[in-house]
Order: C-alpha cells, then sequence, then structure tokens
C-alpha cells in the first residue's frame, strides 16, 4: 500500500493503469495459449476416463502446456515489462520513445536486438512453468476433493475463485526468486548502462544474478515485492478460474442441449 501512495502521489493515479492495454491483450493470448494446449493434452492423454487423473499427470501436463505457452507468448512479455517501465523516472529515452504499443516494441526488439532479444528471459521462463504446473496440479487436486467431500457435481463461483485464489498462492510463492530474476532480465536493454558495462549486464545468467541478490540484499532480496505479486497474481487468476469454469460449464450445457443431427 505503501508503493502505491508513492506512486499515486508522485505520478497520478493514471500511472496504476500504465500498459494496461498490452498487459490485457497478452494476457488474452497467454491464456487462452495455455488453457487449450493443457486441455487438449489432458483429453489426450485420459480421453473420458477420469478415473486416471492424478496431481502428478495434471504436474506433468501442466509442465507441457506451459512450454508451449513460453515459446508462443515470451516476445509479448518482454515488451509489456518495457511497456510499463515508460516515463518512469530514470527509464531510457530508448524505452520512452519506441515503447509506445504492444506491436511497435514488438517491431523494434527485433530490429535492434533480434530473435534473441524477442525471447529474452526464455530460460527462468522454461523453469518458471513450475508455476502454472503446481497452480494446476494444486487447483485440480483442490477441486476433486471439494466435490468429493462434498457429494456434489458442481462448485459454486465462490468456490472456485477461492480454490483458484489458493492454487495461485502456493505457485507463487514457491517461484517467486524465478520470476523476480526473470523480470530483471526482459527489463534489460541494450541502452541500460555505460558502454563499457553493455557486454557484462547483456550476458548476466539467472545463476548470477541470483547469486548478485543473494550478495547485496540477502534471502529477502530474492521476496522483494512479493506481497503486490500476489495482490496481482492471486487476484488475477481467482477470476480467471471462476470464469473459465463457469464458461466451460454453460457451453457443455448447451452442448449437450443441442440435437444431434
Amino acid at each position: 500500500m505503501k508503493v502505491i501512495k508513492e506512486i499515486v502521489l508522485g505520478e497520478g493515479f493514471q500511472s496504476l493503469y500504465r500498459g494496461l492495454g498490452p498487459v490485457l491483450q497478452s494476457l488474452c493470448i497467454s491464456n487462452f495459449v495455455y488453457f487449450y494446449s493443457f486441455h487438449c493434452l489432458k483429453a489426450l492423454s485420459m480421453g473420458s476416463d477420469r478415473s486416471q487423473q492424478s496431481a502428478l499427470k495434471d504436474l506433468m501436463l501442466g509442465a507441457v502446456a506451459g512450454i508451449i505457452n513460453v515459446f508462443s507468448t515470451t516476445p509479448f512479455w518482454v515488451v509489456n515489462t518495457r511497456l510499463r517501465m515508460r516515463d518512469v523516472a530514470g527509464t531510457s529515452e530508448e524505452v520512452n520513445k519506441y515503447y509506445k504499443s504492444l506491436l511497435s516494441g514488438l517491431r523494434y526488439v527485433a530490429k535492434t536486438e533480434g530473435i534473441k532479444g524477442l525471447w529474452s528471459g526464455t530460460i527462468p521462463s522454461l523453469i518458471l512453468v513450475s508455476n502454472p504446473s503446481l497452480q494446476f496440479m494444486m487447483y485440480e487436486l483442490l477441486k476433486r476433493n471439494v466435490l468429493k467431500y462434498n457429494g456434489c457435481t458442481e462448485i459454486s463461483s465462490l468456490g472456485y475463485f477461492f480454490i483458484g485464489a489458493i492454487a495461485k498462492a502456493f505457485a507463487t510463492v514457491l517461484t517467486y526468486p524465478l520470476q523476480l530474476v526473470q523480470t530483471k532480465q526482459r527489463h534489460r536493454t541494450k541502452e541500460n548502462g555505460p558502454s563499457s558495462s553493455k557486454k557484462q549486464t547483456k550476458e548476466i545468467g539467472m545463476i548470477q544474478m541470483m547469486l548478485d541478490i543473494l550478495q547485496h540484499q540477502g534471502f529477502k532480496g530474492l521476496f522483494r515485492g512479493m506481497e503486490a505479486k500476489i495482490l496481482q497474481t492471486v487476484l488475477t487468476a481467482a477470476l480467471m478460474f471462476m470464469a473459465y469454469e463457469k464458461i466451460n460449464n454453460t457451453v457443455l450445457l448447451l452442448l449437450k442441449k443441442t440435437p444431434a443431427k
């Protein structure tokens, strides 16, 4: 809350929603790719036999869907990270000038940094497939147990909301240090720092970055800003799961009512 207050007082209320449009675009693409991949893989591996479902299988399917999602959507999140820093004190003129929209940012990164720049932070992202994998594993596990112990076939909207929130909080806490490193890697641009340190900044790896954080900020540094991340991601995931389940159930109900030709 202190950080939010400082941003509002220093940059205005509208700054809290900086880069909202590109974020929504990327979220739609990313969630579609992940959900579609996960449920296609689930249908292929289990068919209609739900008895084969288990936490371990959900974890493995979530990991494969996560890898597909990473390779498909990383460029969008690279640009998003930089778009959110536009007009912030200390941000380079390069970001303020060329990162005006998702499309213009993608074109600029492709032109100046090439394919490697578009997929910056991919290694932490690949490791971070554990985040949605853990999230889906916990979500499916909680959902199965709620249905089992309550002896019902449907969960309320509020129930889906809380199950989604718990699952996301569980995954976020376990993987936050990797998310922190990923964000730092994505935010780098070719103009960061003096020319003499460009090579070093560009080549710093995930492990080295984590060691640097531990050395200069201690163990707490790896979890810096986690409160804000949890508030943001947990609420987003909870609403997403609630909406997804209701839409999915409505579509299935409509399909059942539609007479076969």
